[in-house]
Order: C-alpha cells, then structure tokens, then sequence
C-alpha cells in the first residue's frame, strides 16, 4: 500500500472485483462490516459533535482548568472514546478493502488496551476500592504481554521467510509495522 502523500488518485476497492468469486457467507460478512462501518461512522461524528460542543461550552464558561481533575477526565474520556471508536472502525475498513479477515487478534487486544486506558483516565481512585483497581491494573499487565507475543510472533514469522513475505496470520492488522532506517538500532514502539 502505498503511502498517502504519494498518491495520486484514490485507491481502487476490490469489493468489485472479488464480488463475483465470493461466496455468499463472504458477502454477507462483507455487508455486515459494510453496515457497522456506517454506524461507527455516526457514532464517531456524534462523539465528536459533544466533544467539541463540550470544550466550547466550558471555554466560554471560563470553566476549562485542565488542572481540575474532573475537567480533565471528562475532555480526555471523551477523547479516548473516539479513539476507541476509531481504531475500530480502521480495523472494519481493513475488512471491507479485502486486507483483512474479521477477527483481529491485535486489534483487539489494542482497543481494549485503549479502553482500559480510558478506565484509568476517567477513574475516580477515592470511590473505588482497591481491588476493584488492582484488577484493571491486572488486566492491562496481560493484555500488554499478549500484545507482546503476539508482536514476537509476527516478528519470528517476518525473519524466517523470504524478504517481503508476510505472516500466514493477520495478527498484526494487516498494518505493516514501521521499520527503522537503515544503520540505526532498536525497535519501533509496542503500539504499531
């Protein structure tokens, strides 16, 4: 896939050109994906629409003080929330543009990561026991070690094949995962 700045017209979709080889569960699912998509699509706009009406009505209230944690946690749950919303819509683009099967492992693990993160954000530490924190802390520990072997896997499938090849397995949201410039060290960020 090419990247954005060097494109000149706009991807063709291949919905037309595999429509006839698809079997009908194939269609189906693609209508489907077709259809959350366009619902997602609204919710976004919708969350985007009382965020910036939000932000609005307490600039002109004088009442925006990011040092206010209530503030705080109300602008960045709200944030949170359309990244939710769109890492899960990318993820129903991947579907219906053929790069991708429905279930994504990865994507998966990374919206609830995403929404986990949300939890923390938004979470109020003096009305919630300590378990109750204790467990989301958890949860957030194994979904980042199962990130992690998921991404170790896709990195050992990636080595042992034949340059250019990618995994049997999708895990990786059909994203193909930035790669450092030659001559330099390390490794991008967990969160590709």
């Amino acid at each position: 896939m090419t990247e954005i700045r060097q494109r000149t017209k706009q991807p063709p979709s291949k919905t037309r050109q595999y429509w006839g080889v698809m079997t009908f569960y194939e269609r189906f699912e693609h209508v489907i994906a077709l259809l959350l998509g366009g619902v997602i699509s609204v919710i976004v706009v919708i969350a985007l629409w009382r965020l910036v009406r939000e932000v609005f009505s307490l600039l002109i209230l004088g009442a925006l003080d990011p040092l206010d944690h209530r503030v705080f946690q109300g602008i960045f749950g709200m944030i949170m929330t359309l990244l939710i919303a769109l890492e899960f819509k990318h993820s129903i683009l991947e579907v219906l543009e053929r790069q991708a099967h429905i279930i994504q492992v990865k994507t998966v693990i990374l919206i609830a990561q995403l929404a986990l993160a949300r939890k923390f954000i938004i979470l109020d530490a003096a009305s919630m026991d300590a378990g109750k924190i204790g467990a989301l802390g958890f949860a957030v520990l194994v979904l980042g070690l199962v990130h992690w072997l998921l991404r170790e896997r896709d990195d050992a499938a990636l080595s042992s094949s034949p340059a250019g090849a990618r995994p049997k397995w999708p895990s990786h949201g059909g994203r193909r995962r930035p790669q450092w410039p030659p001559g330099r060290t390390g490794r991008p960020g967990i969160m590709d």
